[in-house]
Formats: structure tokens, sequence, C-alpha cells
């Protein structure tokens, strides 16, 4: 601790970072009864923190190491920290990247001076590429976590909460990646004021801290999600983990949609779109306030940056209502008669405000409705659906299921008679050209494609929902196919949304 702690406070960051504001939200501090303040990382020259840690490892290098060069690994704000520090020192940078990264990524990593390297579909492809450049160029390799000094350069940001807010401070609420800005903060935290909660905040789809600090050593996930592309890493630092060990008090996890809200509140209360990555303090210190009823706290959420592709607002939009738990969706059934529908609207969803409806004739005796209706807390949900099953509607509370959030709603439409042994799987394709064609060649054979339907995430993969007619297939032998193709998927063939819609 001792030797974190002076590396942090004789850090070089503000050779190139700045110190950012601690904002209160003053509207969400009302409104949930404790003092709400937001450490505004997106204030930064290149929108994230990460700029802390990169220039500080940078600044260190002996001379013969900054004239070899730096190289890095990195899809986003690593990448952007790195060759930022590079310009400012007269270094050459080269940042590998993956083939999926999308184009404004790319051209800023160009912007600031670097040399770009693609290679691979993902980070991991990317950084074995970046190792090999390393052994063939002698440059010096630039990690995103897992490093001394790139730990103690993300340590200041708690270095400016605790003098920013010298009184009193019940938790602080950090995103988890690999680990190297909850690492610094929590050491430095601890260190001066041990009293003081640091708690960590993951997705459900990208936790490998949480589940490293639950098995006692570093896991690796077999995959991680697509949609917290900040935060996607499958295994955490060696040194991450063992500070994390020492000083994090807790871990949350949030869902996509808990994801969403959280980037909601920090626009409504500094008009500032922050990235996914950069959403998950608020998540989770929203999420606390759920689940432990505290108040008179207060309460810090990093803002870890705001590079957001304009695409990706679309989809935080249509989830962010879920997440704060102000909708509720239902698949129901009704009969198919005359003012059946109109019973529906009247009696039941009554004067709550419809947020999605699809209708879908199934027989000459029944129909099925997509309904999204508002809410005002998850409690309603319950009474809904108790409510349409005293009045004889059968139902089911679609909600949580990701696959009639992600696609369903979109295509409600039944199937065909004349389908035979069709099974649907959700695919995340890379958003790279040729994906499509590459997963056709890999999938040729007897099987029908029945179904395709492509939602764009405005990240670096596409959501696809594909059907294929299989017949009297080999048991086993479609996903032989698609393992090969390497495109992570999930078969949706027993979701009951699928069923009653498609």
């Amino acid at each position: 601790m001792k030797k974190i702690i002076k590396q942090i406070l004789t850090s070089r960051v503000y050779e190139a970072a700045v110190e950012t504001s601690l904002d209160e939200a003053v509207a969400l501090s009302l409104q949930t009864g404790n003092r709400i303040l937001l450490k505004r990382e997106d204030q930064q020259p290149v929108f994230s923190f990460k700029i802390r840690g990169a220039y500080n490892k940078i600044a260190h290098l002996d001379p013969s190491e900054r004239e070899r060069g730096v190289i890095a690994a990195s899809a986003g704000n690593h990448a952007q920290g790195v060759v930022f520090a590079a310009r400012k020192l007269g270094l050459r940078a080269i940042i590998v990247m993956p083939v999926t990264t999308p184009q404004i990524k790319i051209d800023a990593v160009k912007r600031y001076g670097g040399e770009v390297v693609l290679h691979g579909d993902n980070y991991s492809e990317a950084a074995e590429r970046a190792v090999e450049l390393v052994e063939k160029t002698g440059m010096v390799f630039i990690h995103p976590f897992d490093d001394e000094l790139v730990i103690a350069g993300q340590g200041t940001v708690a270095d400016e909460i605790l003098r920013q807010n010298p009184g009193q401070l019940d938790a602080v609420f950090v995103p988890i990646g690999g680990g190297g800005l909850i690492a610094g903060m929590a050491a430095y935290i601890k260190s001066l004021r041990p009293e003081i909660q640091v708690i960590g905040v993951e997705p459900f789809d990208s936790d490998a801290m949480d589940r490293s600090l639950k098995e006692g050593k570093r896991i690796n996930l077999d995959w991680v999600g697509v949609f917290a592309d900040g935060v996607a890493v499958k295994k955490v630092g060696k040194l991450t983990f063992d500070m994390c060990r020492q000083y994090v008090d807790e871990i949350i996890r949030v869902s996509t949609d808990e994801l969403c809200s959280g980037i909601k509140a920090v626009y409504q209360s500094t008009r500032s779109i922050v990235e996914p990555a950069g959403g998950l303090g608020m998540a989770g210190l929203l999420k606390y306030i759920r689940s432990t009823g505290c108040s008179g706290k207060t309460l810090v959420a990093v803002n870890s940056g705001a590079n957001m592709n304009f695409e990706r607002l679309r989809y935080v939009a249509e989830r962010t209502l879920v997440g704060e738990q102000q909708e509720a969706l239902f698949a129901v059934t009704i009969p198919e008669k005359p003012g059946s529908l109109k019973r529906f609207c009247h009696d039941m969803v009554g004067d709550r405000n419809i947020t999605e409806f699809n209708y879908r004739f199934s027989s000459r005796k029944e129909a099925h409705i997509f309904v999204g209706i508002s809410i005002r807390e998850t409690s309603e949900r319950k009474v809904f659906s108790e409510r349409l099953i005293e009045a004889g509607y059968h139902n089911i509370d679609l909600t949580e299921n990701d696959l009639a959030k992600t696609h369903i709603r979109y295509i409600v439409g039944g199937g065909s008679s004349e389908l035979k042994g069709e099974r649907i799987f959700r695919f995340w394709f890379p958003e790279t050209p040729g994906a499509l064609v590459r997963f056709l060649d890999t999938t040729k054979g007897q099987r029908n494609i029945s179904l395709f339907h492509y939602r764009m995430q405005g990240g670096d993969f596409g959501r696809v929902l594909i059907g294929f007619e299989c017949g009297q297939d080999a048991a086993g032998e479609l996903e032989q196919r698609l393992d090969r193709l390497g495109y992570r998927y999930l078969e949706e063939t027993h979701n009951l949304a699928y069923k009653l819609f498609l």
C-alpha cells in the first residue's frame, strides 16, 4: 500500500490530464433522499479516465524505451489515452485494434497521430498480435490495467475526490473492466478514509472480477457482453485482482436495462451522454439505493468515460424504461371474437399508458398480444398479471426476456404450417464487411433459413435472430458448424416468446 500511495502522489498525470469536477446531481439527490455526486472523467481531453494511467506509465519510460516507441492493444479509450500521451511526449505509437472496431474510434486514434493495425475479431486476438509486434519491433507494451504505474495514474481519481469532498462520504461506485481504476482508487481511499465503502460495478455479462473474487482466483470468462464494451474483459489482471481482494468492499452487478437507466440518469443530471461503461457507476449507485433503501448518505459515482457512438442511443432509449422499472412487457392470449380487443384495452389496461402493442391472429379461437404498459414500480407487474388471470386472460411476463426485448417486439408475425423442425438462434455478428457472407458459407447445406432479423446496436457487434429449418438433421451437426464460425450464439427454440409470436 505504501508503494502505490507514493506512486499516486508522485504521478505525472497532470502533465496531460486535468482535475475533473465532482458535481452534485441535485434533482436525483432530492428524488432519492441522498446526496449524489458525479466524478466527471468525461471532462478529460480524451473524454475518459484512461489518459491518467497511460500517460503516467509512458512518462516514466527511460530514454532508451522512449526511443523504441510504444504499442498497445485496445478498441477504445485506452488506445486514445496511449496515442495522446505518446504525441505529447514525441513518441511513436502503434495501436492494434480488432477489425470490428467502429470507424469513429479508428479515426480518433489516427487523429492523435497513432498508427493503427487491425487484427482479429476481439480484444484477445488483437492483444496477441500486439505481443507479436513487441517481439518483432522491440517497442514497449502499455498494458491497459495490470501495471503499477497505470494503476497509480488511475488512483489519482480518488485523490481528487477526497480533496474535493473532505466531509461526509459513505460510498464510491467504480466501474470495473480489468480492474485498474478501482484497484488504484480503493488502495488510496482505504489508506486515508477506511470507513468509506469502495463498491465496484460490473455488468452481469462481463463480471470477471466478481466471479474471480468469489472463486478466490482469477477466472477466464468464456465470453463477455458486447454492450458495455469498455469493460468487456474476459480475465482481470493479477495485480488488480490482488488489490481488489484486499481493498474493495463489494461488487454490484447490473443488467443491460439497469445500465441504460444509469446512462439516462447521468444525462438528466449533467447533460453529458456517457458511454455504457461510463454509466456503470451510476447504475450501481441507483441499484444500491433501491436494494438498501438508504437515505441521508453521500454517494459518489465515477463517470469513467463519454466516448459514445451516436447510433447506440436508440438502443439505450429503448431499454431505459425497463431499467427504470417504468415499463412491463406481457404476452397475453385473448379470445378471437368481435369486441375482445376493445374489452382488453378498456378493462385491463385502463388508464395506463401503452408503450408497445402488437396483435397477431393465432387461430379462430384465440389471438396473441405483445403489450408494453407503463408502471411505477416492479410490484405492479405482478398485480397486473394477477388481474389478467382473474379476468380469464392467460399471460406471460416478458419484461426480463431478452429475446422479446431485442427482437420479438419488432417482428411479431407468426409462423408457417409448412415449416418442419424450425430452430431459432440469437447471434452476435461482428460489425464488419463480410460477416454475413462468412456466416452463410459456414452454415450452407441442407438447412433452409426460415427467419432473419438484424438489429444494429451501434457498437462492435450487431444482434441477429436466425431461424433454420432443420428437418431430420443429425443431432449436434448444426452446432458443430456454428462453433467453427466463432460467433457467439444462443439457441432460443424453447423460448415462450418465440413460441407465441413467431
